[in-house]
Protein backbone atom coordinates (compact mmCIF):
# COMPACT_ATOMS: atom_id res chain seq x y z
CA UNK A 1 0.00 0.00 0.00
CA UNK A 2 1.90 3.32 -1.26
CA UNK A 3 1.79 5.82 1.77
CA UNK A 4 0.03 8.99 1.26
CA UNK A 5 0.70 11.99 3.35
CA UNK A 6 -2.15 14.00 5.10
CA UNK A 7 -2.13 17.68 4.93
CA UNK A 8 -3.80 19.18 7.75
CA UNK A 9 -5.36 22.75 7.10
CA UNK A 10 -2.87 24.77 8.89
CA UNK A 11 0.36 23.52 6.37
CA UNK A 12 -1.82 23.76 3.63
CA UNK A 13 -2.32 27.09 4.71
CA UNK A 14 1.05 27.88 5.04
CA UNK A 15 2.20 26.02 1.84
CA UNK A 16 -0.68 28.10 -0.22
CA UNK A 17 0.53 31.49 1.58
CA UNK A 18 3.97 31.05 0.50
CA UNK A 19 3.23 30.02 -2.76
CA UNK A 20 1.08 32.73 -3.18
CA UNK A 21 4.19 35.06 -2.02
CA UNK A 22 6.61 33.58 -4.62
CA UNK A 23 3.94 34.30 -7.28
CA UNK A 24 5.16 38.04 -6.57
CA UNK A 25 1.73 39.44 -8.35
CA UNK A 26 0.90 40.67 -4.70
CA UNK A 27 4.08 43.10 -4.46
CA UNK A 28 2.15 45.12 -7.60
CA UNK A 29 -1.20 45.20 -5.41
CA UNK A 30 -2.99 42.54 -8.28
CA UNK A 31 -5.50 39.79 -6.91
CA UNK A 32 -4.65 36.13 -7.92
CA UNK A 33 -7.70 37.00 -10.15
CA UNK A 34 -6.08 40.03 -11.97
CA UNK A 35 -3.75 36.83 -13.27
CA UNK A 36 -5.94 34.78 -15.00
CA UNK A 37 -5.60 34.97 -18.71
CA UNK A 38 -7.61 36.68 -20.28
CA UNK A 39 -9.36 34.15 -23.16
CA UNK A 40 -13.03 32.42 -23.38
CA UNK A 41 -14.73 31.98 -20.22
CA UNK A 42 -12.88 34.63 -18.55
CA UNK A 43 -12.63 37.14 -20.59
CA UNK A 44 -17.08 36.57 -20.73
CA UNK A 45 -16.71 36.68 -16.70
CA UNK A 46 -14.67 40.11 -17.31
CA UNK A 47 -17.25 41.27 -19.20
CA UNK A 48 -20.07 40.64 -16.88
CA UNK A 49 -18.81 42.61 -14.26
CA UNK A 50 -20.05 45.51 -13.17
CA UNK A 51 -18.38 48.59 -13.65
CA UNK A 52 -17.00 49.60 -10.40
CA UNK A 53 -15.39 46.18 -10.03
CA UNK A 54 -14.02 47.10 -13.78
CA UNK A 55 -12.82 50.28 -12.29
CA UNK A 56 -10.80 48.90 -9.45
CA UNK A 57 -9.66 45.98 -11.92
CA UNK A 58 -8.42 48.77 -14.48
CA UNK A 59 -6.58 50.92 -11.37
CA UNK A 60 -4.41 47.77 -10.29
CA UNK A 61 -3.37 47.15 -14.21
CA UNK A 62 -2.44 50.14 -14.51
CA UNK A 63 -0.70 50.52 -10.86
CA UNK A 64 1.08 47.80 -11.44
CA UNK A 65 2.38 48.73 -15.42
CA UNK A 66 3.77 51.31 -13.87
CA UNK A 67 5.37 50.30 -10.59
CA UNK A 68 7.06 47.66 -13.94
CA UNK A 69 7.96 49.99 -16.10
CA UNK A 70 9.62 51.73 -13.49
CA UNK A 71 11.04 48.64 -12.16
CA UNK A 72 9.33 49.00 -8.31
CA UNK A 73 7.16 47.49 -6.73
CA UNK A 74 5.08 48.88 -4.44
CA UNK A 75 5.54 49.03 -0.03
CA UNK A 76 5.35 45.67 1.50
CA UNK A 77 2.68 47.53 3.66
CA UNK A 78 0.89 47.82 0.50
CA UNK A 79 1.24 44.80 -0.99
CA UNK A 80 -1.77 42.40 -0.98
CA UNK A 81 -2.22 39.84 1.68
CA UNK A 82 -2.95 36.18 1.40
CA UNK A 83 -5.74 36.62 3.45
CA UNK A 84 -6.94 39.52 1.85
CA UNK A 85 -7.19 38.22 -1.88
CA UNK A 86 -10.64 38.21 -3.45
CA UNK A 87 -11.93 35.78 -5.69
CA UNK A 88 -13.94 38.49 -7.03
CA UNK A 89 -14.31 36.80 -10.49
CA UNK A 90 -15.33 33.43 -9.43
CA UNK A 91 -18.88 34.11 -9.08
CA UNK A 92 -19.02 35.29 -12.98
CA UNK A 93 -16.65 32.51 -13.93
CA UNK A 94 -18.93 29.56 -12.49
CA UNK A 95 -21.77 31.25 -13.93
CA UNK A 96 -20.11 31.23 -17.77
CA UNK A 97 -18.90 27.98 -17.37
CA UNK A 98 -22.31 26.83 -16.23
CA UNK A 99 -24.00 28.35 -18.97
CA UNK A 100 -21.48 27.11 -21.58
CA UNK A 101 -21.89 23.44 -20.18
CA UNK A 102 -25.72 23.50 -20.45
CA UNK A 103 -25.36 25.24 -24.40
CA UNK A 104 -22.59 21.93 -25.07
CA UNK A 105 -25.27 19.90 -23.60
CA UNK A 106 -27.94 20.97 -25.56
CA UNK A 107 -26.10 21.48 -28.28
CA UNK A 108 -25.24 17.69 -28.41
CA UNK A 109 -28.86 16.26 -27.46
CA UNK A 110 -30.05 18.11 -30.72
Amino acid sequence: MPYTARVGPKVASALGRWAYNMAGFNQYGLYRDDCLAEYGDVREAVRRLPEKLKDERNYRFIRALHLSATHTVLPKEQWTKYEDDVKYLEPYLKEVRREREEKNKWETTM
